[in-house]
């Protein structure tokens, strides 16, 4: 399966003969980068915010697109997906977030949404099986800074961590810079790539940190 990141917290998820996947669509009038331009089954929503619920934006693939705001067991076009409330304690203006796990063919991917705070234990045993990849928000505001990022990278174990939320040239928000987790991590530079494919259930003993291309171009 293969995952491309659209910017923000938007990434698209694909596999032959599987839904596809779109995550948390932005207003781009509110957050930078260009409208979206994107087909998918399912869309995900982490919490009701422009940055991550713009989901009219995004074209339907087939007869209907599915529209996923809140916790709970999903399995539509062979994908499964279990959505986990997190960030129970937060201010009247922030709202909860939810974390998702999508199940391609045994490919586990969580996309942590607006994560706030470390996960619980409890949080963590709700997620049946290994996580491969994980994309994690990195450039604090009202999600985790770089340094909580790499804690729950570690609870976590992914064989591959993808950083998300965070400044980019694009962006019109107040984040703190990829280099920030980057330098977190005990790396010096991390290249980007076009795009993650995953071809193996095998996960590794170690978390590689892959940092994807914004890709501007409609799918």
């Amino acid at each position: 399966m293969k995952i491309t990141w659209h910017g923000h917290s938007c990434f698209r998820l694909t596999e032959r003969g599987m839904a596809t996947v779109v995550t948390d669509p932005y207003n781009h009038k509110k957050v930078g980068y260009q409208e979206l331009n994107l087909s998918a089954d399912i869309i995900t929503v982490s919490h009701d915010a422009p940055g991550h619920n713009h989901t009219k934006i995004i074209h339907k693939r087939k007869s209907q697109k599915h529209i996923i705001t809140g916790p709970g067991e999903y399995e539509i076009g062979e994908v499964f997906i279990t959505g986990i409330r997190t960030n129970y304690k937060v201010k009247e203006d922030q709202p909860p977030n939810v974390m998702y796990i999508f199940d391609y063919n045994g490919v586990l991917i969580a996309h942590l949404g607006n994560l706030k705070k470390v996960p619980s234990q409890s949080d963590v045993k709700l997620i049946s099986g290994d996580v491969h990849v994980a994309l994690v928000p990195v450039g604090g505001g009202s999600s985790l800074t770089a340094s909580k990022a790499v804690e729950v990278i570690r609870i976590l174990e992914p064989s591959y961590a993808i950083p998300m939320y965070y400044h980019t040239e694009q962006s019109k928000l107040e984040l703190d810079p990829l280099d920030n987790f980057i330098k977190e991590m005990g790396l010096d530079k991390v290249e980007p790539r076009p795009d993650l494919s995953i071809t193996s259930t095998r996960s590794s003993s170690e978390t590689n940190v892959v940092v994807l291309e914004y890709a501007q171009e409609s799918d």
